[in-house]
């Protein structure tokens, strides 16, 4: 099963350093209720879907580590699809939808890919991080301000660029 696993960059980098993910993972993935929510049986638009809730949940991250470089990132790996189980009791609740837990290690040498944002979406990133508290608590305006971040398309990376992602100048 593919999975969609947010991180900031200095998340990156020690994944990078240690080889691991980590364990217990929070991600996402093409679950049932993704499925049903988003209406399509076309794979790779559900594999879309999953990874924009991953980047979301990556700038959730970035809100709450002021130090880190204003970028969403995301990892694509492939996990044994026991390894990767949706809570069944948030099935629906959409703050929750295609998200899984993984259980085990998840070695970065099974990533398939990176995601991350070009360096021209920092500004709206660091808008939207920090307009993020307010939009969850129902303000119309920074919602607005959060959406922006997603007018941004993550980019693709392979493995193999990784260490030039991590050595990003502050």
């Amino acid at each position: 099963m593919r999975v969609y696993v947010p991180l900031t960059l200095p998340g990156l980098a020690e994944a990078y350093k240690t080889g691991d993910l980590g364990a217990e993972l929070v991600a996402y993935a093409v679950t049932p209720a993704l499925r049903e929510w988003y209406l399509s049986d076309d794979i790779e638009e559900l594999e879309y879907a999953a990874l924009n809730r991953a980047a979301m949940a990556s700038l959730r991250l970035l809100a709450a580590d002021p130090g880190a470089r204003r970028r969403r990132v995301v990892v694509a790996v492939d996990v044994p699809d026991k390894a990767a189980v949706a809570d069944p009791d948030r099935g629906l609740d959409p703050s929750a939808l295609g998200e899984v837990r993984v259980s085990g290690s998840v070695r970065l040498a099974k990533a398939a890919a990176v995601h991350v944002d070009a360096d021209d979406a920092e500004a709206d990133v660091a808008a939207a991080a920090g307009a993020l508290e307010a939009a969850d608590g129902g303000d119309d305006d920074a919602q607005f301000v959060v959406d922006g971040a997603e007018d941004h398309e993550l980019l693709w990376y392979a493995t193999q660029e990784i260490p030039n992602l991590v050595d990003l100048p502050d």
